[in-house]
């Protein structure tokens, strides 16, 4: 309780939050948050969430070795669940909130764990952070102090490569961690280089770090190495601050993107191409104005209940469904023999997205006649591939998932063999899964990529039995409020916190 108390207090006070102020968040006295401080107080897991929410920190990671769960499966869910908004955009807007000099307030930004890392490192810079629930407001420094930055923090995130197109415009020469993320093999920060050194910046790699020099210039035209998400927010940042007009070439047109388009369009940046692989970008010489954005809803969240349903016999209903990246995954399914329905389509906050609700009703699935594969937008999304191979489980017959974009990903799916799938890897990109399959509860480990740990936990939803999913930091990576969403529609899934 000590140990715990302490965590408490370190996160108050990085929060810049009185006892009293706290308490009043978390519905209780000044004096019983001075008791949980000082160890006097026992203090349930779930108070522990609560005040670890309302201070933006994870404090059940930070006192225990890690995260699992239990799961009761083999019961039919029901109800209606909210897709939640976008870790992917809600990264690259952090990202691009360092190209604004004034204050950016950033609404319904998820409270997820690749936020939290990239916040921590953006604290460490000189940014100032304030949360107000889901509204974050970001205000930069007049100098950016770079050789304070948090390296702990910055190399459990992929997207610190990011801050490269952003941090060029404000300083000469700087160093960065190298990232990690998720682990899917050799996933190559080349295109990066290739494309921001077209805007003059040179980068060199070390061991750990990346050393970057800009003499900056503007290019006219800038072809992409790959039509990558990360690395067309790269070049974006980097053409936004760039006076004249750049064109991107072979762009990516995800939902992330689009998500970076309009908010730079906020900033005065006027683009042309938006949702296509071509981008004109007209760059302004400076961003100083206190901007507000609200986050678009995220398509994989969305499609992760999708999966629940089907793998589950369910009847469920996702509603602010982003349904101009989900028409090709619902179509693959639809000729798999899914049936659901979808409402009119809506706007978002952001007056840009489409969005649908979204019902599924309980389908018996065929496999997918032709192989199911990702490719850039518009077509399936890679982050979407994963769920196919667990629904692919449930299907009858057998299926082909070939997924060519990530180095040894499709070896995580063999993990649901644990939980009675039958599968045949033919190499690390290509396997073959056999249905339909009756999931058994079973004891596994996440693995350490995030995609690959949901389709671990949605089988575990649909096998009669216990299991237990043991350090489930990779889902929380990016799934805010997950096992209590899942509980609303019935699931019986709770934490299991090891202190």
């Amino acid at each position: 309780m000590e140990h715990i108390g302490e965590k408490i207090a370190e996160a108050r006070e990085k929060a810049r939050l009185t006892q009293a102020q706290l308490g009043e968040k978390i519905g209780t006295t000044q004096s019983a948050v001075a008791r949980m401080e000082s160890g006097k107080q026992n203090i349930t897991t779930a108070m522990l969430r609560k005040i670890g929410v309302a201070l933006n920190q994870n404090l059940i990671g930070a006192t225990a070795g890690s995260i699992n769960l239990e799961v009761h499966g083999g019961k039919k869910l029901s109800g209606t669940v909210v897709s939640n908004t976008s870790k992917n955009g809600a990264v690259g807007l952090l990202c691009a909130s360092l190209l604004n000099k004034g204050t950016t307030t950033l609404h319904k930004v998820p409270h997820i764990e690749e936020v939290f890392r990239l916040l921590e490192v953006l604290e460490s810079i000189g940014v100032r952070i304030e949360w107000d629930d889901h509204t974050l407001h970001l205000t930069p420094p007049s100098h950016f102090r770079i050789r304070d930055i948090d390296v702990n923090a910055a190399r459990r995130t992929r997207s610190i490569v990011m801050f490269i197109g952003s941090l060029m415009h404000h300083l000469s020469a700087f160093s960065l961690p190298q990232s990690g993320g998720c682990k899917l093999g050799s996933r190559t920060v080349r295109p990066h280089f290739f494309a921001l050194e077209k805007f003059g910046v040179h980068i060199d790699t070390t061991s750990d770090a990346y050393e970057v020099s800009v003499d900056k210039k503007h290019p006219e035209e800038v072809i992409l190495y790959e039509s990558g998400d990360t690395v067309t927010e790269n070049a974006l940042f980097a053409a936004a601050l760039t006076p004249g007009t750049t064109v991107i070439k072979y762009a990516s047109a995800n939902y992330m993107v689009q998500e970076i388009c309009h908010f730079l369009e906020l900033c005065g940046v006027r683009i042309e191409g938006i949702g296509t692989t071509t981008l004109v970008i007209h760059g302004v010489s400076e961003i100083n104005s206190s901007l507000e954005y609200t986050l678009a809803e995220d398509p994989i969240d969305a499609m992760f209940f999708i999966a629940t349903a089907i793998v589950t016999a369910s009847n469920i209903r996702i509603e602010r469904c982003p349904i101009d990246f989900l028409e090709l995954e619902l179509l693959t399914l639809e000729k798999m023999g899914l049936q659901y329905e979808k409402s009119e389509p809506y706007l978002s906050h952001n007056n840009r997205t489409r969005l649908v609700d979204i019902t599924i009703k309980q389908s018996t699935l065929s496999a997918a006649v032709e192989k199911i594969h990702a490719r850039p937008y518009p077509g399936l999304n890679a982050d979407n591939l994963p769920f196919f191979a667990v629904i692919a489980a449930v299907a009858k017959g057998q299926t082909l998932i070939h997924d060519w974009m990530y180095e040894k990903r499709a070896i995580y799916f063999t993990e649901l063999d644990k939980l009675g799938a039958d599968t045949a890897l033919a190499d690390p990109h290509r396997i073959f899964i056999n249905g339909p399959t009756t999931f058994r509860a079973n004891e596994l480990v996440c693995p350490p990529a995030l995609r690959p740990a949901t389709i671990l936990l949605i089988a575990m939803l649909a096998a009669d039995g216990t299991s237990v999913l043991r350090n489930i930091y990779s889902i929380n990576r990016g799934y805010e409020n997950l096992v209590p969403r899942l509980q609303s529609l019935g699931a019986q899934v709770e934490y299991l916190e090891e202190f």
